[in-house]
C-alpha cells in the first residue's frame, strides 16, 4: 500500500492533486462503462420484445385454428336438458324428448348380525365381465363392505344399521351400488366363490329374504324428431350425450314429456372479440417497436437529441417490416382490409369491428380462411425471430450479451490499470514530500550555521 504524506513538506493538497489526475486517467474507463450500460439497456428491451413475440406466436397459433372465428352460442328451452357447443360446431336447431335418465344399479341385503359362511367369500358378477371373488377379513358388516369396495369390481358398499335381533344383538344390512351408471354397469353379488356361481349353487344376496334391488342400472334415453317418420332413439350409459351432433354435448337431468328445443347459433360478437384480441396483440407489439425506435429531439440549447433504444437496429426494423407485411398483404388475392383489418401510414394496426362483423355475417368461411392465413403469417414471423435456438432476435440478443461480456473484461483491466496508476502517483508524491522535507531540514541547518558564523564575526 502506498504511503501518503499529504503535503506536510510542500503544503500542497497532494490527495486532491492525485484525485484530479485520476479523474483524467479514468475518462476512457467512464466512457467504456457508459457504453456497457447502454448495451445492457438495449439487451433488456430486446429481451422484453422477444418475450412479447413468443407470447404473440402462441396467440397466433390459436387464431390460425380452423374454428378460431366459428364461435358458438348454445341454448335449451328446458333446464332439464343442458347443451354445450364447442367452437366450430354445426349451426342447428332440434327438439329432444328425454325418456329416462341413466341410473346406477343398487341392491340391499337382508339383515344379519355377522356372516358365518365357511369359507367366507363373496363373488361380484357384471354382464360380460369376469367374476371377482371377495374375501373379507371377518364376517362383520363393516369388513364385508370394505372388502367389496376395495376389490375393484366396480361397486361401492356400506354397512347400514338394521336395529337389533330378538337377543339384542346389533343387526346390519349391506347396500351395494355400482360406481358407474348404465345397464352395462349392473351387477350381482353372490354368497360363494366363482365355482359355486358357475355351478348355480351360490346365493344371490338381492334375492335372499329381506334383500332387494333398489335401483336397476339403466342407460339414459332420448328421442330426436319424436312423432315423425324420422324419430330416432339414442341411449347413453351416462347422462351426457356426446354423439348426438359433432362438437355438441347434451346433458340430461330428468325425464321430460314435452320436447326441449336445442339451438346452436353463430356468435359473431364472440368471434369479433376474438379477432380484436388477436389484432390488438399485434398492434401492441408494433406500437412498442415504434416507441423504442423514436428519437427525441433537443428542445433547448445545450440539450442533445436522445435516440430510441431500437433506433438504427436493423434486426428490429426488419421485424417491424415483416410483421406489418404479415398483417396487411392479401391472402389468396383477398386483402385483410375487406374484413376491417388495416395498417395506417404510421404503422398502427386496427380492426374495424363493424366491418369485420358484417363480413363475418356475409361469408364466415371466407373470413375465417383469410383470418387464419394472417394468423399463420404472424406466427411464422414471430417464431422466426423469437426461436430460442436460432431466432433472428435471439441471435441479436446473444451478440449484445457477448459484447457486454467483452466490455466487462475491458473494464476489469481498466480497474487494475487505474489502481496501479494511483499507487504510482501516491509513491511519486510521497517521495517528493520526503525529498522536500530533507531539503528543508538541510536548509534550516545551513541557515542556523550561517547565523552562528555571522554572530561570531560581529562579536570579534
Amino acid at each position: 500500500m502506498a504511503i501518503s504524506i499529504g503535503g506536510l513538506a510542500s503544503e500542497l493538497d497532494t490527495q486532491k492533486i492525485i484525485d484530479a489526475l485520476m479523474n483524467v486517467e479514468r475518462i476512457p474507463r467512464t466512457l467504456l462503462s457508459a457504453k456497457s450500460d447502454d448495451r445492457k439497456a438495449v439487451i433488456a428491451q430486446l429481451q422484453s420484445l422477444n418475450t412479447s413475440l413468443q407470447a404473440l406466436a402462441t396467440t397466433a397459433k390459436d387464431a390460425a385454428g380452423p374454428t378460431a372465428l366459428l364461435q358458438r352460442t348454445a341454448t335449451s328451452s328446458d333446464e332439464a336438458v343442458r347443451i354445450r357447443a364447442t367452437d366450430g360446431a354445426p349451426v342447428l336447431q332440434t327438439d329432444v324428448i328425454v325418456d329416462r335418465i341413466a341410473t346406477a344399479h343398487s341392491i340391499v341385503t337382508g339383515s344379519f348380525t355377522a356372516a358365518t359362511d365357511d369359507p367366507l367369500v363373496f363373488t361380484v358378477v357384471r354382464p360380460g365381465g369376469e367374476p371377482v371373488e371377495v374375501r373379507p377379513a371377518s364376517g362383520k358388516a363393516a369388513d364385508i363392505a370394505q372388502a367389496l369396495t376395495a376389490a375393484g369390481a366396480g361397486v361401492t358398499a356400506s354397512a347400514v344399521s338394521a336395529g337389533v335381533d330378538a337377543e339384542g344383538r346389533a343387526q346390519w344390512r349391506l347396500q351395494v351400488t355400482a360406481t358407474e351408471t348404465g345397464a352395462a354397469a349392473a351387477f350381482q353379488v353372490f354368497r360363494g366363490d366363482a365355482a359355486a356361481v358357475a355351478a348355480g349353487t351360490a346365493s344371490d344376496l338381492a334375492t335372499e329374504p329381506g334383500g332387494a334391488t333398489v335401483t336397476a342400472g339403466a342407460d339414459a334415453q332420448v328421442r330426436l324428431w319424436a312423432g315423425t317418420a324420422a324419430e330416432q332413439t339414442v341411449t347413453s350409459a351416462s347422462n351426457t350425450f356426446t354423439q348426438l351432433f359433432a362438437g355438441v354435448e347434451v346433458t340430461v337431468s330428468r325425464a321430460t314429456t314435452t320436447p326441449a328445443t336445442l339451438s346452436v347459433a353463430a356468435d359473431t360478437t364472440k368471434s369479433t372479440a376474438a379477432a380484436k384480441a388477436f389484432v390488438g396483440a399485434v398492434g401492441t407489439l408494433l406500437a412498442g417497436i415504434a416507441r423504442g425506435s423514436t428519437a427525441t429531439a433537443a428542445s433547448a440549447p445545450g440539450e442533445q437529441t436522445r435516440l430510441g433504444v431500437f433506433t438504427g437496429d436493423s434486426t428490429v426494423r426488419s421485424l417491424n417490416q415483416a410483421m406489418t407485411a404479415a398483417v396487411q398483404l392479401p391472402i389468396d388475392g383477398v386483402s385483410p382490409a375487406t374484413a376491417g383489418i388495416s395498417v395506417d401510414r404510421r404503422g398502427v394496426v386496427t380492426l374495424d369491428e363493424k366491418a369485420f362483423t358484417a363480413a363475418l355475417a356475409a361469408d364466415p368461411v371466407a373470413v375465417q380462411r383469410m383470418f387464419a392465413g394472417v394468423a399463420e403469417r404472424v406466427q411464422d414471423v414471430a417464431e422466426r425471430y423469437s426461436d430460442k435456438y436460432d431466432g433472428l432476435l435471439t441471435s441479436r440478443i446473444t451478440g449484445q450479451e457477448s459484447e457486454v461480456r467483452m466490455l466487462g473484461e475491458q473494464l476489469s483491466r481498466w480497474d487494475l490499470r487505474l489502481e496501479q496508476r494511483r499507487a504510482t502517483l501516491e509513491r511519486t508524491y510521497a517521495s517528493m514530500e520526503t525529498m522536500l522535507s530533507r531539503l528543508q531540514s538541510q536548509s534550516s541547518y545551513l541557515e542556523s550555521q550561517l547565523s552562528g558564523l555571522s554572530g561570531s564575526g560581529s562579536n570579534k
